[in-house]
């Protein structure tokens, strides 16, 4: 056998394998779950929750904890990152209860309390099922999506197919697909990828107002993916920059929360554009003016 052929047979091999390992292993780089017992208590100090379990129509079940405001002004569909459960996640529910909001958080198949096989199909279906839950007992117009991170694209679709009040998204990503190109960009992710999660599809199709929010030094998400973002519906889209923010720690600044003060208690209002600059051009010719 010639030595050059012995090569790319090495080579095609070694490819063939990582692809299969990448295929097969990819649950174990994409999530990070945290496991809890059947019998385990959530407890968080000066919140009130409510904790329920939904079984599937596949028979699996998904766990969840609604945190309760007094007299709210409606509920804050949460949608959590990749990483841990419900149990941490919960500590976050402040940011919306202290405005009045219920918050209801759920963990993902195989996260938390939580069980059942995880696709990204199985997903969707589980956070439908849960929507049309609040839907029961909340009118759309009262409810607010709220996607983090791995949550974004989630929130997407089902805002989507849904009408709720607003959507918000929080260091959200162009596709998971976009995501694991940059880290192994010569892999044929299209076919190997069980989560593709194509945001920027599911978001031509999301009809209430978008809000982003973004650090500019997330090195895992990159910001210039939601200015990406913006540009798919930007009509109804406002992109919201915090300087200096990075994917975990948005949280530790202060414009974030500013930011999300004025989201939640902002009402959709027509700009009366009469008498303003917005037809005015700039010439690119070149004048005689002197300054």
């Amino acid at each position: 056998m010639p030595y050059w052929l012995y090569i790319l047979i090495l080579i095609a091999g070694i490819y063939l394998v990582i692809s299969l390992l990448l295929y097969f292993f990819q649950d174990y780089f994409l999530f990070k779950p945290e496991k809890l017992s059947k019998d385990f208590q959530f407890y968080y100090e000066n919140q009130e929750t409510e904790e329920y379990n939904i079984e599937t129509r596949d028979g699996a079940i998904i766990n969840g904890l609604r945190f309760m405001a007094k007299d709210p002004k409606g509920v804050v569909f949460y949608l959590k990152g990749n990483s841990k459960s419900i149990k941490g996640w919960g500590k976050f529910a402040v940011d919306f209860t202290r405005h009045g909001y219920d918050v209801v958080m759920v963990d993902y198949r195989g996260f938390g309390k939580s069980t059942g096989r995880r696709t990204q199909k199985a997903v969707k279906r589980d956070m439908q099922v849960v929507y049309n839950k609040l839907k029961d007992k909340v009118d759309e117009k009262y409810i607010i999506l709220y996607g983090r991170s791995l949550g974004s694209g989630f929130a997407t679709k089902l805002a989507s197919m849904n009408n709720p009040r607003m959507l918000i998204l929080d260091a959200p990503y162009y596709s998971l697909s976009k995501v694991a190109k940059k880290y192994i960009p010569f892999m044929p992710l299209s076919l190997l990828i069980k989560f593709p999660m194509p945001t920027y599809k599911w978001l031509k199709y999301v009809k209430c107002p978008i809000h982003i929010i973004h650090g500019t030094d997330d090195r895992l998400i990159p910001y210039k993916t939601s200015v990406k973002l913006s540009r798919i519906n930007p009509k109804t889209t406002t992109l919201h920059t915090v300087i200096g923010g990075g994917h975990k720690n948005l949280n530790t600044f202060e414009p974030y929360h500013q930011m999300l003060t004025e989201i939640i208690h902002s009402k959709p209002k027509k700009v009366n554009l009469e008498g303003s600059s917005i037809h005015v051009k700039h010439s690119s010719k070149p004048t005689n003016a002197k300054v």
